[in-house]
């Protein structure tokens, strides 16, 4: 994967998948919920609509297609999307599955509990099933 400057707490809280395009895909080291990170490999961007038009439409582009594998791997009953930033401000977009009955459901996963590490071997099963279906 290519090298980019990623946050901080991006680096230490994501475990990096793959560069799809635009983006750089990381799974979030919390199982307790499937959560994708998507990061736009662009300097000093905060906003979605700092991007340029072609870079807009190619970051839709790469939610839909890893929504899609995400919701294809989990059989979630609901994607939830969402790019904040007020904490971590470089862009970057969450995409996370969700089920009635997980931990917090129908609450955010944000501020909830302790993270739970992926195992190391369950994190690449997970991930391959995502890079399948991407």
């Amino acid at each position: 994967m290519a090298t980019f400057p990623l946050d901080e707490r991006l680096q230490r809280d994501g475990i990096p998948i793959a560069s799809i395009g635009l983006c750089q895909l990381r799974l979030m080291n919390d199982r307790r919920w499937p959560w994708l990170i998507l990061i736009p490999q662009r300097p000093d961007v905060s906003e979605i609509f700092e991007l340029t038009p072609l870079d807009q439409t190619m970051l839709t582009f790469e939610i839909n297609i890893v929504a899609t594998a995400l919701k294809k791997v989990t059989d979630a009953d609901k994607i939830n999307i969402g790019a904040l930033g007020n904490i971590v401000r470089q862009l970057h977009v969450h995409i996370i599955a969700r089920r009635e009955g997980d931990p917090n459901w129908p609450g955010p996963v944000w501020g909830f509990g302790k993270a739970e590490p992926w195992p190391t071997d369950e994190q690449q099963v997970f991930a391959a099933g995502i890079l399948e279906n991407l």
